[in-house]
């Protein structure tokens, strides 16, 4: 392929694997897109899907998709710990070969138009693809979640882009966006006091802040009976991951909590973890072209 982009949906829907495998078959069967990478969890109730292929049939791909997912979600039945508004929650399209910025935004403002205008789903573009400021930042899209999106679409200011001006019954409202690889880096702790998790997550959250590419939440993994600091690490090579672990490693020592765990959903740039590598094992003069992949599927 020419051109590749990759797309990342995810879908609320993290407890029913029947439900979950029809959605995928919307993106197995369209020629033109490998499925590269899906993982659900029961405590957020939410799968995160991944995909590369050429632009226009990834574009396919992810409307069908969320075609089925509106088929098969209903969002007033939905429970999880992740903040959700939409069956298909969020698209975000990804430059990865031979396609520019720009032409992302493009085509999210292509699939975006679509999913307002054939499934009745109102769509806010958003990440480089926001028109306005106050819609770059998912989560103040995301503010109110499904339950308050009925009052909240009323107000002018949150007019969706593209969709009617009320959300979906059972699908809700949809976010699609064009931006740079996004990490989802989860640090899990050996306590199960939420309110260590909250202080935690506040101190390496961007906003609160801590550091400027770092998006933090905290939850209860209630089957494990812990809580979880989970982030979105929106540019890894200015916001390291060792950088945030080890931040929240000595929080969470303050409050005389071990560091049980972390784990990636999804799929993670080789360069990210080879920071970490080079980091923690003090590898001196290290460059990136000693990275046998790299050398061998290099540019």
């Amino acid at each position: 392929m020419d051109k590749i982009i990759e797309c990342i949906p995810n879908f609320s829907e993290g407890r029913d694997k029947e439900k979950l495998e029809k959605i995928l078959n919307e993106i197995r069967k369209q020629e033109g897109v490998k499925l590269l990478d899906y993982s659900m969890d029961k405590d957020h109730n939410r799968s995160v899907v991944t995909f590369v292929g050429d632009p226009e049939s990834v574009i396919q791909a992810a409307f069908n998709s969320c075609k089925k997912a509106t088929e098969l979600i209903d969002l007033r039945n939905h429970k999880g710990e992740h903040p959700r508004m939409g069956a298909t929650d969020v698209i975000p399209l990804v430059p990865i070969k031979n396609v520019t910025m720009q032409e992302c935004i493009e085509y999210s403002q292509k699939l975006a138009k679509r999913i307002g205008e054939e499934l009745n789903i109102p769509v806010f573009l958003y990440e480089k693809s926001a028109n306005s400021p106050q819609r770059e930042d998912l989560s103040n899209i995301r503010k109110g979640e499904f339950e308050g999106m009925f009052e909240k679409l009323k107000q002018e200011e949150w007019k969706p882009d593209f969709g009617p001006q009320i959300p979906h019954e059972t699908a809700g409202v949809t976010a699609v966006g064009a931006r740079m690889p996004l990490i989802a880096f989860n640090v899990n702790l050996g306590t199960n006091d939420i309110e260590i998790a909250k202080k935690i997550a506040k101190a390496v959250r961007g906003k609160s802040g801590g550091f400027k590419y770092c998006k933090a939440l905290s939850f209860e993994l209630k089957e494990r009976n812990i809580v979880q600091v989970s982030m979105n690490m929106v540019d890894y090579t200015k916001t390291p991951l060792y950088r945030v672990f080890q931040v929240i490693e000595n929080e969470a020592n303050r409050y005389g909590v071990n560091v049980i765990g972390s784990e990636i959903v999804g799929l993670v740039p080789m360069n990210a973890l080879a920071d970490v590598a080079e980091y923690f094992l003090k590898i001196e003069n290290f460059s990136y072209d000693q990275i046998l992949e790299n050398r061998i599927y290099g540019d």
